[in-house]
């Protein structure tokens, strides 16, 4: 599956903090779209379905890739490879949540950190061999200095999961017409 968004990496393989949206005219949307169906479609049946060259999708993608727009990967649910725990941990910091985030992004057990509105000032979803691991993690969070609070809510069963939301159309400019 594709995970189509509009984040700056730190590293390798770590998504960063939220940037100004980019434009992307039908070319690349199109190209994001067919991606999301199957990641593992040509080149050429790709550039055959939306009228343009084999080579114009070629340059596209990766230039998508490259700003850090698209990020071709296979998608896995964790409770099904053996990882016996996986918890979505809200957290409350006494202060700016940046510098908490900032450390636990860091963690190769979050796969998933935001900062939010609302409730708590942090989302992470952590993916756990066993609920022990679960349990030390959430104590090393509760220990970072700015915390104030955690709550973890234990995933029983993954419902759904998808990655295909595509481009935005029309969304104050994103999408630009443009071929070529």
């Amino acid at each position: 599956m594709i995970r189509e968004n509009r984040f700056a990496l730190r590293g390798d393989h770590n998504r960063g903090a939220v940037g100004p949206a980019r434009g992307l005219d039908r070319v690349d949307q199109s190209i994001i779209e067919a991606l999301q169906k199957n990641g593992r479609e040509s080149f050429r049946r790709i550039a055959a379905e939306i009228g343009v060259s084999e080579a114009t999708v070629r340059a596209r993608y990766s230039r998508l890739c490259d700003e850090n727009i698209l990020q071709v990967t296979g998608v896995t649910n964790p409770l099904e490879l053996g990882f016996e725990a996986q918890a979505m941990v809200g957290i409350r910091t006494g202060g700016a949540p940046e510098p908490v985030a900032d450390e636990i992004a860091k963690w190769d057990e979050a796969g998933y950190v935001v900062v939010t509105a609302g409730q708590y000032d942090i989302l992470v979803e952590l993916v756990c061999a066993d609920r022990r691991q679960l349990l030390e993690l959430t104590n090393r969070i509760r220990s970072l200095a700015g915390v104030a609070s955690t709550e973890s809510f234990l995933y029983l069963a993954l419902w759904k999961q998808l990655y295909d939301w595509g481009a935005p159309v029309g969304n104050a400019g994103a999408v630009e017409e443009k071929v070529g």
